[in-house]
Parts: structure tokens; C-alpha cells; sequence
């Protein structure tokens, strides 16, 4: 059996949802290791799920210990905003009925869709599609980590980036039927330390795409004006300013980071 996706909606009717809507609680999203719930959200007669990750959910983290994920998620959003590049769901802090937390329109993706990021016969790379890391299974048959040489995908690894995300894992990509591509469990992002860890390491060393020098331009001037002090309401004031040294360094670059060297360079598990 099939079903139909929700219609769309534009960004500021989904703001507006999570904003004001009524909040009711459908289940724990048992998968996740802090405390995060599905949800139908209802304003006006308009009806969409969410995902709700109250701020009293988290587990403390040894490495991010200012700050909440809740928080983190929110600015995630920010920074998309700021790119253009609608590259996260729309994503606010708000109290529910749980408290204070992240609340995020849910993303259906069709039946259908085809990921663009997975395992693959290390003899069969699919043409168009990028090696990031060996890997063999459990009968020792060669396979090859390897995603796409998709412009969607290099724009999330811009971002990746950008943030300093340290968790892009192939499950956090997901394909809404609109064609456009969402990140999402953004979390642990923002770190004044570089963390990037990731499986879209496939441009490694490679020019930027054309229009990321334009788009790193604005974000940088944005975050010395309005959305620098927005930001500086969910991360710490040195987490802010090391994201705009980012966005310097990239620009400088005008190439796709290299893996670190001093922590693992892709999330586990990787998909």
C-alpha cells in the first residue's frame, strides 16, 4: 500500500505552523538516542507532522558541553535560510508540551525514492557516482562507500561544512517527492574545533561549484549583521565567531575541505 505525501507547503506557512499551531504527541522516535517525538501540528484547519526534540530530552555531551542540541538544530536552519539553498526543514525553538525545544516540519519522502548516497560493488560504481571509503561485508565481498556527484548533495556539503556538522550520515539525507533534498539531526554542529564528519567526501581537494563563492559572500556578510546576533540567542559567542572564520577559510580555499586527520573523517554507522 502507498500513500500520498502532504502537499508542500511554502516556508513562511510552515514557520507559521510551528509557531502557533496546536501540538499533540503521536510517539517516540525510538532510533534516536536523545528523546525525540513525532507529532501532528494543527492551526487553522492545516495539519502537518513534526518532529519535537525537547531540550529536557538531551543527554549531556562531553564534547559539546555548552549550548542545547535543541538550539543547535534552530541555528542549522538559520544558516540554510541564510544560503538560499533550502537545505533544512523549517526549524524553531518553541515550548511544547515537553518544554522548550526544537520543532521541525516532518519530511515525507514517496515510496520511491531513490537514495543518493549507500554501498556499492567496489568493482560497479555506478557512473556519476563518487568513492568516499572501502568497506567489505561479512563475506569479505569488496564494497565502496559512494554517493552521487549530484549538485543538491556538493550544496549539503558546503553546508556541512559551513556548520562544522560532525554526524552527515546518509540516513540524515532525505528525498521529499519535490526533488529538492533536506538534512537533518543537526545536533551536534557548530563545534569551535573542526568535527567535520561526514560521507560526502567525495569532492575532497576539489574546486567549489560555481555560485558557492557568491552564496559564502552573503552568509558571511549576514553573519556580521543581523543573523550573527540571532545566532548568538542558541550558540556561544566564540561558536558564532568561528562559524564566520569558516565561511572565511572556504572562501579563501575556494575548495571542498579535506578529511581531518586528528578525528574519523565519516559517522558510524555511515548510513
Amino acid at each position: 500500500m502507498t500513500t500520498e505525501p502532504a502537499a508542500a507547503l511554502a516556508e513562511s506557512e510552515a514557520l507559521d505552523l510551528l509557531a502557533h499551531g496546536q501540538i499533540e504527541i503521536e510517539g517516540r522516535l525510538v532510533a534516536a538516542s536523545n528523546t525525540t517525538l513525532r507529532a501532528e501540528i494543527t492551526l487553522d484547519g492545516l495539519t502537518r507532522r513534526c518532529v519535537y526534540k525537547p531540550v529536557r530530552g538531551e543527554r549531556p555531551l562531553w564534547d559539546f558541553p555548552d549550548g542545547t542540541l535543541a538550539g543547535r538544530e534552530v541555528s542549522a536552519f538559520l544558516v540554510s535560510q541564510a544560503t538560499g539553498w533550502d537545505l533544512v526543514p523549517p526549524t524553531i525553538l518553541r515550548d511544547g508540551p515537553l518544554g522548550v525545544g526544537a520543532l521541525q516540519l516532518w519530511i515525507d519522502e514517496p515510496d520511491d525514492a531513490e537514495s543518493l548516497i549507500g554501498f556499492v560493488p567496489a568493482y560497479d560504481v555506478p557512473h556519476g557516482w563518487l568513492p568516499v571509503a572501502n568497506a567489505r561485508d561479512e563475506d569479505g565481498d569488496a564494497y565502496a562507500l559512494a554517493h552521487k556527484d549530484d549538485p543538491r548533495l556538493a550544496r549539503l556539503a558546503v553546508f556541512d561544512a559551513v556548520i562544522n556538522n560532525a554526524d552527515r550520515k546518509g540516513g540524515h539525507v532525505l528525498y521529499p517527492a519535490t526533488g529538492s533534498i533536506h538534512g537533518v539531526d543537526h545536533g551536534v554542529s557548530f563545534h569551535v574545533e573542526n568535527k567535520l564528519r561526514t560521507v560526502l567526501w567525495g569532492w575532497t581537494g576539489k574546486s567549489l561549484f560555481a555560485d558557492a563563492a557568491d552564496v559564502l559572500r552573503a552568509l558571511g556578510a549576514q553573519l556580521d549583521a543581523a543573523l550573527g546576533a540571532t545566532l548568538e540567542e542558541h550558540l556561544t559567542l566564540s561558536e558564532v565567531q568561528h562559524l564566520r572564520l569558516r565561511v572565511r577559510r572556504l572562501l579563501r580555499a575556494g575548495r571542498f575541505p579535506k578529511p581531518p586527520q586528528d578525528w574519523p573523517a565519516i559517522p558510524w554507522p555511515p548510513v
